[in-house]
């Protein structure tokens, strides 16, 4: 299956943590512990395309693969935001989580082939990078 991430309204590039500023905020795909497709906070929109294995078990369906976090039964897909540092490093401080188990009214099993779409609102309700679990209405999902 492939879960296609739209991301929009975008946030901006500064924000502050603890009273200090970052000035190169980005979002990305969390990958195993890492960012991954990382994209300017200040972006108008982007998409994030995610590969992940649906397997049907005896206990329904669970999903797999490298952008699959958390354990059987609570798996979910993070989006990170971090600081880009001039070196290239990336100092995360906050994420979101797309539950894989939301997705479960579009999934069919033996269509590998088949898309869904996630369409998320960056921005939280105070103008910030948007974090914690994903609901409607700043998560949107469609089959494609």
């Amino acid at each position: 299956m492939l879960l296609e991430i739209r991301g929009q309204h975008f946030p901006g590039r500064s924000w502050h943590i603890d009273g200090e500023p970052c000035d190169n905020v980005h979002v990305g795909v969390q990958l195993g512990r890492e960012p991954s497709d990382l994209v300017p906070g200040d972006s108008p929109g982007t998409v994030w395309t995610v590969e992940i294995d649906v397997v049907q078990g005896d206990e329904g369906i669970d999903f797999r693969g490298p952008a699959v976090q958390g354990r059987r039964h609570d798996r979910f897909v993070y989006l990170t935001w971090g600081n880009l540092n001039t070196d290239g490093s990336f100092t995360m401080f906050r994420r979101a989580k797309l539950m894989l188990a939301d997705l479960n009214p579009l999934v069919h099993p033996t269509h590998s082939e088949q898309r869904i779409i996630a369409t998320v609102d960056l921005t939280d309700e105070r103008g910030g990078p948007r974090c914690a679990r994903l609901r409607q209405p700043a998560l949107i999902l469609a089959a494609g």
